[in-house]
């Protein structure tokens, strides 16, 4: 699986060490900044990654800001996208299962390390389940026209 990471400065420190992680972990990894603290727009790099992941560059994407709402709301804008806002595994694994989200986002300043690396191995773990769930997940596509 190829993952994309992304953050703002307010989720730079979440997104370094999920990214440390993952690479520990074997995982297929690219970062698409930021690449310090210093203050970047969310925009600009929830943009990047999720056409990326749109355009089937990337499998699945993480992005982190402050909150991870920001930055969830400027993925979503890209046709194909479906970011997720996610702090606990449960809302991780029924994001995958019922409504086949590509991309997780969460809040540095609202999880901890621990419980996000929960998160980030629930989201990339979990399949879709497919069956009658397609056919709302298609609504969604539709609505995208």
């Amino acid at each position: 699986m190829k993952i994309v990471l992304g953050s703002d400065h307010g989720g730079f420190r979440l997104k370094e060490e999920i990214k440390q992680y993952l690479i520990e972990k074997g995982m297929n990894v690219t970062d698409y900044g930021s690449f310090t603290p210093e203050r970047v727009d969310y925009p600009v790099v929830a943009a990047k990654a999720a056409h990326a992941v749109a355009d089937g560059t990337f499998d699945r994407g993480i992005l982190v800001c402050g909150t991870g709402i920001g930055i969830g709301i400027a993925a979503n804008k890209v046709r194909g996208i479906r970011a997720a806002l996610c702090h606990d595994p449960y809302s991780a694994e029924f994001s995958r299962r019922h409504n086949d989200a590509n991309i997780l986002t969460m809040g540095e300043r609202i999880i901890g390390s621990g419980l996000a690396k929960a998160v980030v191995n629930t989201f990339l773990q979990t399949d879709f389940d497919g069956s009658y769930h397609t056919a709302r997940v298609n609504m969604i596509k539709e609505m995208e026209k």
